[in-house]
């Protein structure tokens, strides 16, 4: 059976996708850096592995990639670990944004190209796989107030584009739009996004099981897409 990492894969998104990708007949291979009850639950309801850990530290990386490969053939990642960075430009340190640049860029970025490499590299030699990376609505549409969070994402979705280019494996973008899980979810809740419903902006808000079944399309054996983004925001992004 063919395994699928899953670096924050046991969150409200992660969990939907981790189920589905779980009755798709994928190995899961869990990677989470909060909440380890969380994680070990799920883990265990899956009958699944459940990794520890920052991504942008190379051990976790290769921890991930190892058990992996121990539980099957190795081949796909999805990458929904981030960080919302609710920080305005304008009380933004350097620090607020090399930290959110770390998580919702770097540590993606740099556990794709231990995937690849691990997966085959440049020659993969026949070899199918698939990469599928969340960014997030606010990458594509120009949201004011999301710069700290944003842009990191943005730069994200145009790495994803190179590394398509670049590499024989096939990497693909998710961008979910205003989700009840995830990262979106505590907005949600306080009634932050109601408008948009109200003046009908968008027909209800997301589902976790909407980007599920995106990362699933992703991850269908010989797809032929690459390179692609897919926003997963009732259009929101095409109206704001």
């Amino acid at each position: 059976m063919n395994t699928v990492i899953l670096a924050g894969g046991s969150g409200g998104l992660g969990s939907a996708v981790a189920r589905s990708i779980a009755a798709r007949g994928y190995i899961p291979i869990l990677g989470y850096l909060k909440n380890a009850g969380r994680a070990e639950t799920l883990a265990a309801e899956l009958g699944c592995p459940a990794i520890a850990g920052d991504i942008a530290d190379p051990s976790v990386r290769q921890q991930l990639i190892a058990t992996a490969t121990a539980h099957g053939g190795l081949y796909g990642l999805v990458v929904l670990a981030g960080d919302p960075a609710r920080i305005p430009i304008e009380s933004a340190t350097m620090e607020d944004l090399l930290a959110s640049m770390r998580t919702n860029f770097g540590g993606p970025v740099l556990l794709a190209r231990d995937f690849a490499a691990a997966l085959g590299g440049g020659s993969l030699e026949g070899k199918d796989g698939s990469i599928v990376l969340l960014s997030t609505m606010q990458a594509i549409g120009v949201f004011p107030g999301s710069t700290v969070y944003a842009a990191p994402k943005a730069a994200l979705v145009h790495a994803a584009k190179i590394l398509a280019k670049q590499w024989k494996v096939r990497v693909n973008v998710v961008a979910p739009g205003v989700n009840d899980a995830g990262m979106a979810e505590q907005s949600v809740r306080s009634g932050k996004y109601n408008a948009f419903l109200e003046k009908q902006t968008i027909p209800r808000f997301g589902k976790p099981e909407d980007v599920a079944r995106a990362v699933l399309f992703f991850l269908e054996p010989d797809n032929y897409v690459t390179g692609q983004v897919l926003t997963v925001d009732g259009g929101l992004s095409l109206k704001m």
